[in-house]
């Protein structure tokens, strides 16, 4: 087991929630993930993380699958200018790679927040530290266990 996906599984224990990491032939892209499991694409948690660029730290959005994070919505709720974060700061911020971020066992805090589209489901799916596994949760669940603040800043993609 990869030291990514310990780390979530004991995020996840640590928070007292028993979940199934699923392993898939990929999950590296919101559609990917929800082919591998059934589940529309919005049922996705995909964490978009964006680089504070007053601060130098990645900030992290966590979407439905199918949305965009709307540059101008999380600029403000970060309170900085924010740009493209590059894969070394997403790695030494989370301790993830990208594809596989996941919204909790980050090595270091982030600010995150939370898509309100995800409420519109039972469950939601989220990738579990590598571009190969995902867990499920309620998206209650994974926006506590996150810490993420709920909040406005997608817009629907057009990619869909």
């Amino acid at each position: 087991m990869s030291k990514s996906l310990k780390r979530v599984r004991a995020a996840l224990d640590a928070a007292g929630v028993a979940v199934d990491i699923r392993e898939t032939i990929l999950a590296r892209t919101a559609a990917d993930a929800a082919a591998a499991v059934g589940c529309e694409i919005d049922q996705i948690a995909k964490s978009i993380a964006l680089r504070g660029e007053s601060s130098g730290d990645a900030v992290v959005f966590i979407t439905a699958g199918g949305n965009q994070v709307d540059l101008a919505a999380a600029t403000a709720l970060a309170g900085e200018p924010l740009g493209k974060a590059d894969a070394a700061l997403i790695r030494a911020q989370t301790g993830f790679a990208i594809g596989g971020v996941s919204p909790v066992g980050h090595i270091n805090p982030c600010r995150m927040w939370f898509d309100r589209r995800l409420l519109d489901f039972a469950e939601i799916w989220a990738a579990a530290g590598t571009p190969h596994h995902v867990f499920r949760l309620t998206p209650q669940e994974m926006m506590a266990i996150s810490g993420a603040q709920l909040a406005d800043f997608a817009q629907i993609s057009e990619k869909m």
